[in-house]
Parts: structure tokens; C-alpha cells; sequence
């Protein structure tokens, strides 16, 4: 959506997803001056993109619980001329943005947290000079959002953008930011830790059709592999932008059976799973998955390196454990991410923390588990308002 805002003219995105997220950022490009039109039974969205330019000088910004749109809007906000105010719900409130916050004020722009606290809310003001880009450093160690924010706009700066990126991130969704730029019609290099955006680049208009959320395909191809069943994927391709198709890879190493075609991918459960040991940085959304089903595991799983995932919609490795230990899973606790040994589970009431990932997450171990009850599972409209009626459609 901010790349079409960001593009010369008229586009229209196809096989979009609508959920809060997605209602998140329509009213801020709405409020910032922007004409978007939504079509609910396509699904499809059409912006008029203003060439790098936001049209209102001034705005007070909701993001709600979506990190995505607080942290790109922020970036975004560059190309604009004003005063801007940008606040989310009471857990957004506790997520950190200060390292967006500290790269911005190095380039140039007045970014601070409102409290003071490095959370937002924040203010964006660059009503006294016109931005130009230029060189900076970020640290990525908490969210690889924060290089994304950063370089989705650059091409407009005049200075263009020399990042150098910090810290232990998700790299496979930067990658998949500078591929979408491309295709959009900004070119990018990257050498090691520098990525170097040019200035006095654009956007142009298009038709574009998104690809089905490879996030959002584990739950089902982690339930395949679960109980034994089969699941096909369609739309998914092998060669897709989204890392999180390495999931299915785990999937294949515990045990499940992977297979490819053109433009789809079906997974197969063989009614057991293997545990196994793995860092999951750069497919950290994917994390509740695989903690879902390693208690049925026949030996133990130990997820590493995904410490950032406590500064998520919730504290998701604290979550997790507790949740696990509720049903009666095994489990420890690391800063870095968790053990969960082979359990026994028990029925139980699962808090979701309005977290979408764990309410989605745990309905695949009920599949296994009887008994198991997802509390507040509406939570799971942030990103997949339908998600529980595909899961009873593919089950039943």
C-alpha cells in the first residue's frame, strides 16, 4: 500500500488481505490526504500515489496493535512537509521504535518519543527544511522493520540513503523490501552490512497481485504434518520474496513430506513429528508455530536466537512458555527463545495475549489436544479475520 501511495498515478493490488492491519493503514494514507478505495469482494485496493508527496501538512495517526504500519509510516512520513503524530494501542505503546527514531534524527528529521520513553507515541516534525536523505546506521537487533522503514522512501530522498544495518535481524524480509522496491521501479546495491539506495528515483504505477502470506500458511502446514493429514498450499511458489516458505523446510526435517509444483506446495504428515534444534531469526513470525506442535514431538525442540520476539504484539517467548506449561507441556524458558521437551498435554483454556500469532498458533495443537480452548481467538482479525473458519473448512 505505501509503495502504490509512493508511485506515480493509479494502482490497484489484488488478492489483498483485509483485516485490521490492513484497515490500519488505509485510514492513515486516508488522513495524510491519499485516495484509497477498497473493494471487500475481489478482494482488491486502489490508491492515486502522489509521486513521493504527501498531500496533508499535519495529521494525528492511529497504528492500533500493527507494528507494520506504526514503524513504515514513520519512514514514510519523510516525504512529507508538517507536523506529524503517530500513537497505537496500549501494547504499541510498549514497543520499542527507538532505533528507527535515533536513525531518523541522524539524517536529519526530528523524530521523538512523545514520553520519552523510546515507544511511541511519536512526533515527526520536518516543517522547517526539506529532507535529503543522506548516510546512516541502524540497529536491526529488535525488528527488521526498522531498516524496511527506511528504505521503502529513500529513492525519493535527494541524497538517496547509505544504511548501514546492526544487529542479528531478519534478513530474508529486508531482502524481500529491496525485491519489492525493484519490481516497483527503484534499484538498490547491497554490500555486506551497506545497503546504498540512489536518491532522485520512483515509483511507477501498477497492477500488482499479492502473493497468498507464507506466515500465515504455516498454521495449516504445520497442522498436515501434525496430525497426519495433507494440505495444499496454491499460490505459493518456490522462488517467492517471503522467507517464511523456509518453514515448510523444518517441517520436512521433523519429519513431514514436501512437495513442489508450479504454484503450489503440498505438505504431508506421516502421523509423528521429530524435534529439532534451530535458530529461527530470520523466520521469527513462524516461531509460535513450530512451538505449537513441538510437545507432540518425539524428541526435544529447542528454538534459538529470536530474543527480539519478546518486544512483539506480546512478550511471545514468555507467552509461549506459559501457555505450554499450561497445557501441560514441558517446557524452558531462554532470553534467546525456548526448549520444549516430548509432553503429555491436558485440556486447558489458552490466554492469547490479543496476540494473532498464539491464538492461531495453539488452535493447531487442539487439533491434537482435545479439550483446548482459545480464549479471545477474534484477536486472530489483526492479520487473518478467517482464519478459524479455513482451519474448520480444511479439517472437517
Amino acid at each position: 500500500m505505501l509503495l502504490a501511495a509512493m508511485a506515480d498515478g493509479r494502482s490497484t493490488l489484488r488478492d489483498v488481505l483485509l483485516s485490521d492491519d490492513t484497515a490500519r493503514m488505509t485510514a492513515a494514507l486516508t488522513a495524510l490526504g491519499f485516495a484509497v478505495a477498497i473493494d471487500t469482494y475481489e478482494p482488491r485496493i486502489t490508491i492515486d500515489g502522489r509521486g513521493g508527496t504527501i498531500p496533508a501538512a499535519s495529521a494525528d495517526l492511529d497504528a492500533g496493535g500493527a507494528g507494520t504500519a506504526m514503524r513504515f509510516i514513520a519512514g514514510f512520513l519523510t516525504l512529507g512537509h508538517g507536523r506529524y503524530r503517530l500513537d497505537g494501542n496500549a501494547r504499541m505503546r510498549q514497543r520499542p521504535i527507538g532505533a528507527l527514531l535515533d536513525a531518523l534524527n541522524g539524517l536529519g528529521v526530528s523524530a521523538v518519543s512523545e514520553f520519552e520513553n523510546a515507544c511511541p507515541p511519536i512526533v515527526i516534525d520536518i516543517s522547517t527544511a526539506l529532507f535529503k536523505g543522506g548516510e546512516a546506521t541502524i540497529d536491526a537487533s529488535l525488528s527488521s522493520q526498522f531498516v524496511s522503514a527506511l528504505l521503502l522512501p529513500a529513492p525519493f530522498w535527494r541524497d538517496g540513503l547509505r544504511l548501514k544495518v546492526n544487529g542479528d535481524t531478519a534478513r530474508p524480509f529486508i531482502l524481500m523490501t529491496l525485491r519489492l522496491m525493484q519490481q516497483w521501479g527503484a534499484a538498490s546495491t547491497t554490500d555486506g552490512e551497506l545497503i546504498v539506495v540512489p536518491g532522485g528515483q520512483h515509483y511507477h504505477a501498477m497492477d500488482f497481485t499479492v502473493e497468498p502470506d507464507a506466515s500465515s500458511a504455516s498454521y495449516f502446514a504445520a497442522a498436515a504434518a501434525l496430525v497426519g493429514g495433507s494440505v495444499t498450499l496454491t499460490g505459493m511458489r518456490r522462488n517467492s520474496v517471503q522467507g517464511d516458505l523456509s518453514f515448510l523446510t523444518i517441517l520436512e526435517r521433523m519429519g513431514a513430506q514436501v512437495d513442489w509444483r508450479l504454484d503450489a506446495v503440498t505438505v504431508t504428515g506421516k502421523g509423528n513429528l521429530l524435534g529439532i534444534d534451530i535458530a529461527m531469526n530470520d523466520i521469527p513470525d513462524t516461531v509460535p508455530t513450530l512451538a505449537a506442535i513441538a510437545p507432540f514431538a518425539s524428541s526435544p525442540t529447542r528454538i534459538r536466537q529470536v530474543g527480539f520476539i519478546r518486544h512483539h504484539e506480546s512478550d511471545r517467548i514468555r507467552a509461549l512458555a506459559t501457555e505450554l506449561a499450561r497445557v501441560g507441556a514441558a517446557v524452558t524458558e531462554h532470553d534467546d527463545g525456548l526448549t520444549i521437551l516430548p509432553s503429555q498435554l491436558h485440556p486447558a483454556t489458552i490466554e492469547t495475549y490479543d496476540d494473532h500469532r498464539l491464538a492461531m498458533a495453539f488452535a493447531v495443537t487442539g487439533l491434537r489436544q482435545p479439550g483446548l480452548r482459545i480464549s479471545n481467538p477474534a484477536c486472530a482479525a489483526k492479520t487473518y479475520p478467517e482464519f478459524f473458519n479455513d482451519l474448520r473448512r480444511v479439517i472437517s
